[in-house]
């Protein structure tokens, strides 16, 4: 691995494989994520996760031992990361066995995400708190896919006070039967997103103030985003075959390589220093949400059957957003490497 003709790419996209392997385990052997899978199937996941988390660390050493940092690495690194919040939100679905919350748990996965590159956008430093997501919230997503092996998925989706005996001491006659993945998903939001996206906010803030800029320009950037989570949430809603439960591994993929769209929209931006404000470029990502959303109120008219089958829909919009994830990372790639006379995942230069 660390061979000095391996470049850091390599590192990364080897690392985001695990991470694919994982995910493809998830849909194998808990189709919808409402069912327990093999308990070596925990084991493996954690294993893969620990694994990812080595190489998205190893990658950047490498760029500086084999001193080949450059944009096209940053831009590559944080793509896979992008799309990483998908497949491992997929992964901790089977293992929590959550079912139709798994979408939520990419949603607490993705908004520190973004808000974090938005940060680093305007702030030109990637600013993380002493406990953080890539180092601690990673340890502690795999330590609970290895705790999994020994308890079984069952031990999240019971009621907390079956899992949680101490508490079951407490005497709490109003509170009504909550599987434990509910609590976790609550404690997360608590502690973990409102507190960072907090900081993150404040640190643009500061920033823009003394640049005298405009924070309305800054907050913009974060429309398409808001916009992605607000258009996939009333499709949800509105679904008359409940897409988020029958066809969790879609919905996650298809909004995720959205999700990574605008992410690689924003880096590039950083990266050539266009003026702040909103990119009318990263609604592309948006485009499709409309024609979903309406296929959805046709079942409204027409008996609970919409114009088109949902099944085909989703489909479609899994393929257009990967489509478009996929495009964008291939055609940038290729724009940078020969501008900057390097290969993608070789050290070696181009020759003039």
């Amino acid at each position: 691995m660390y061979r000095p003709t391996y470049r850091p790419n390599m590192i990364t996209l080897m690392g985001f494989m695990f991470l694919l392997t994982s995910s493809l385990l998830s849909y194998i052997y808990s189709p919808h994520l409402d069912t327990a899978p093999p308990r070596w199937v925990h084991l493996a996941h954690g294993i893969l996760l620990f694994l990812y988390q080595t190489f998205d660390a190893v990658d950047g050493k490498q760029a500086r031992r084999t001193s080949s940092s450059s944009p096209l690495g940053e831009l590559f690194d944080h793509g896979c990361d992008a799309l990483a919040c998908a497949f491992e939100a997929l992964a901790l679905g089977s293992t929590l066995m959550c079912g139709r919350l798994t979408f939520c748990y990419w949603v607490v996965a993705a908004v520190p995400f973004y808000l974090a590159t938005w940060e680093h956008y305007f702030t030109n430093t990637l600013i993380l708190p002493v406990i953080n997501g890539p180092t601690e919230g990673l340890m502690l997503i795999y330590v609970s896919h290895l705790f999994t092996f020994f308890t079984g998925a069952e031990w999240w989706a019971q009621d907390f006070r079956k899992s949680l005996p101490l508490i079951s001491l407490v005497p709490l006659p109003f509170v009504p039967e909550i599987p434990l993945y509910v609590i976790v998903l609550i404690l997360m939001i608590m502690f973990a997103v409102i507190p960072t996206v907090g900081s993150n906010i404040g640190n643009v803030q500061k920033v823009v103030d003394a640049r005298k800029g405009s924070m309305e320009l800054a907050l913009a950037m974060l429309l398409p985003f808001i916009a992605l989570l607000a258009g996939v949430a009333v499709w949800c809603y509105l679904s008359p075959s409940d897409i988020m439960k029958n066809q969790p591994h879609l919905l996650v993929i298809g909004t995720g390589s959205a999700f990574g769209y605008l992410v690689g929209r924003m880096i590039l931006a950083h990266l050539c220093d266009e003026p702040k404000g909103l990119k009318t470029g990263m609604c592309m990502a948006l485009v499709f949400l409309p024609f979903a959303i309406a296929n959805a109120l046709t079942a409204k008219i027409n008996d609970g059957t919409p114009l088109v089958d949902e099944l085909l829909v989703i489909l479609l919009y899994c393929a257009t957003s990967v489509g478009l994830y996929m495009h964008l990372a291939i055609s940038v790639c290729h724009e940078i490497k020969d501008a900057l006379g390097i290969y993608c995942f070789r050290i070696a230069r181009k020759e003039a």
